[in-house]
């Protein structure tokens, strides 16, 4: 029997660092201007209505962390693990994303708005209504993760893998999706222009093929049998 397929991880840091970081040493960084949060991990860390001032992430893992109404917005995060974490009203926005990677966590309409993402995977990840509008996404790997209803409007796509995702419903305006295999998506009701341009070289399936005919108005006439 195969073994499963791995996901993708781009963020190099050591699953076993050690927190080296208190929380109220993570609040004040989090409010000075441009601060650097380093060489630590934080497990069960709950924070909520936060708001970072540029902070600067590098080799950190957060197992188990809840953040609620936090803005993390304008931050740069390189080698980064979320691991289990749950966002409620999240921002990334404006962001700089920097091999980061995303393991079965929770995060419902999180923004990455204009945020520019650079070796990202997400891995069973429930980020329904997420906003990756005039994003700039370069090596993005995401696998059994449910994208419904995404925003990906004017978003700037290249080495893009998308395994076993949920895409139904998601906007994907002014985006191209060329070489970009969707086979293995769910992708009913997604919202593109009338002439599907954006699907224009992307891969489907023969069953997807049936339904983005269905969206030019396409009738298949199936074959009469005696």
């Amino acid at each position: 029997m195969p073994r499963p397929r791995q996901p993708k991880r781009f963020a190099q840091v050591r699953d076993d660092l050690g927190c080296h970081m208190g929380r109220e040493e993570l609040l004040a960084a989090l409010a000075a201007p441009d601060a650097r949060v380093t060489n630590t991990a934080f497990s069960g860390l709950e924070l909520s209505g936060v708001s970072a001032n540029g902070t600067v992430f590098e080799n950190v893992i957060f197992r188990g962390c809840s953040f609620d109404g936090v803005s993390l917005a304008n931050c740069t995060f390189t080698d980064v693990l979320f691991s289990g974490c749950r966002f409620v009203r999240g921002d990334l926005g404006r962001s700089w994303l920097n091999r980061v990677d995303l393991r079965s966590c929770s995060a419902p309409g999180l923004s990455f708005l204009k945020s520019r993402l650079t070796g990202v995977s997400l891995a069973d990840c429930q980020v329904a209504y997420a906003d990756l509008s005039e994003a700039t996404v370069e090596r993005l790997a995401a696998a059994e993760c449910n994208l419904s209803e995404a925003s990906l409007h004017a978003t700037k796509l290249r080495h893009v893998s998308l395994e076993g995702c949920d895409l139904s419903r998601a906007t994907v305006f002014r985006t191209s999706l060329s070489g970009i295999d969707l086979s293995t998506c769910e992708i009913a009701g997604i919202r593109v222009s009338s002439d599907l341009r954006e699907l224009r070289g992307a891969v489907v399936s023969a069953e997807q093929a049936v339904q983005l005919a269905a969206l030019l108005g396409i009738k298949i006439k199936e074959e009469e049998w005696l």
